[in-house]
């Protein structure tokens, strides 16, 4: 998918892993340098803080 993707339009990847731990998740060097290349050439990081939304109760 980002080979197709790289460089014909916007791609957007959410995960709970922090990406400092991509690489090591990935566990093939090969294929994680190229993801990461792909992924971190150009991107727009925003890293959410705060309390999660899912632990608030509707009454």
């Amino acid at each position: 998918i980002l080979e197709d993707r790289y460089g014909n339009g916007a791609t957007i990847i959410t995960s709970q892993l922090p990406v400092d731990n991509w690489y090591n998740f990935i566990d093939e060097p090969t294929l994680a340098d190229a993801i990461m290349d792909r992924l971190s050439a150009s991107a727009h990081r925003i890293a959410l803080t705060g309390k999660s939304m899912r632990n608030k109760k509707n009454h």
